[in-house]
């Protein structure tokens, strides 16, 4: 099976902890890319200097450097991102993907992904798992396997194309949308369980408490159109989850509220209006099928995410 060309592109801010562990899986790949640019995001620790030594022995890596900035948040990952990309739209590839600058994987990580596009031209998006240090990972038993992580989002070039890249949004949610995106465009996105990543930056409350976590994804489920009747079953269902009670609460807390506000939302009324029928949708094949899985736990985890998204 001959595989396609592809690329790679990777934001990186202040990674030296971690980012010589992806560079060591991506140089062990049995299938390298035509071109992987990293884009440094304003570091100030030394990961520079360590993409800089692997740029000197593999011409088909390339060192991007952003300015510094003060401000941090999501929509900044996305001009890295666009920054890197213009070092490559020239070039001749098929495939896209966003790489988080903190993980590891197997030789045949990005082969088996390839194989998986070659194998459906339906596909516009594709993914694998990615697993905590801690062994945390989700549990594609009750999430949807139509949601594809952003620690590797892998495009069809014609998809990517096709949703005008990623949304530049400051709140996050940014893989989400376009994984929305791409199905509302008539391409099938969808996870692969039978490999997984290994990410290696601890997730989540670094900065923030649980409750305040839980409260800030109350407000994206509401900033991508979660419909409210899928919110109020969601946040049911997290109360179930650690912290009990108190973390479900503080979700739809945070939807409620930023509802109340009446929040801009980032994306088109279009695909609210497309994300709420797929959720209805798969709330009424739950209640028509009588599904053993309670309807919040078909999509969106409230658990691990990677990076600023």
């Amino acid at each position: 099976m001959t595989l396609p060309s592809y690329v790679l592109i990777s934001p990186a801010r202040n990674e030296s902890d971690f980012i010589e562990l992806t560079l060591k899986s991506m140089v062990a790949q049995t299938v390298r890319p035509l071109k992987w640019v990293i884009v440094s995001d304003g570091s100030t620790d030394g990961t520079d200097d360590i993409v800089s030594r692997y740029v000197a022995q593999y011409p088909w890596i390339e060192l991007v450097r952003m300015p510094e900035r003060a401000e941090r948040n999501f929509a900044g990952k996305v001009h890295a991102f666009n920054a890197g990309y213009e070092k490559v739209k020239d070039l001749s590839f098929e495939i896209v993907a966003s790489l988080d600058a903190d993980l590891s994987f197997d030789p045949d990580y990005f082969s088996f992904l390839l194989g998986k596009l070659v194998a459906d031209p339906t596909l516009g998006l594709v993914g694998t798992p990615f697993q905590e240090l801690s062994g945390q990972s989700y549990d594609y038993r009750f999430v949807s396997i139509e949601h594809v992580s952003g620690a590797c989002q892998m495009f069809r070039r014609k998809c990517f194309e096709d949703i005008g890249g990623y949304l530049p949004v400051k709140g996050g949610s940014i893989d989400h949308i376009a994984v929305i995106t791409a199905r509302m465009k008539g391409w099938k996105t969808r996870t692969f369980p039978e490999k997984c990543c290994l990410h290696h930056r601890a997730m989540g409350t670094a900065q923030r408490s649980v409750l305040k976590s839980r409260f800030k994804m109350g407000i994206k489920d509401y900033s991508v159109g979660n419909h409210p009747l899928w919110e109020i079953f969601r946040t049911v269902r997290q109360m179930t989850c650690p912290p009990l009670g108190l973390g479900g609460l503080a979700l739809g807390a945070g939807y409620f509220w930023a509802m109340l506000r009446r929040m801009q939302r980032p994306v088109s009324r279009e695909l609210v209006s497309f994300h709420r029928r797929e959720e209805m949708h798969r709330l009424k094949k739950f209640f028509t099928i009588g599904s053993s899985r309670t309807p919040v736990e078909l999509k969106q985890p409230v658990g691990p995410q990677v990076g600023p998204r």
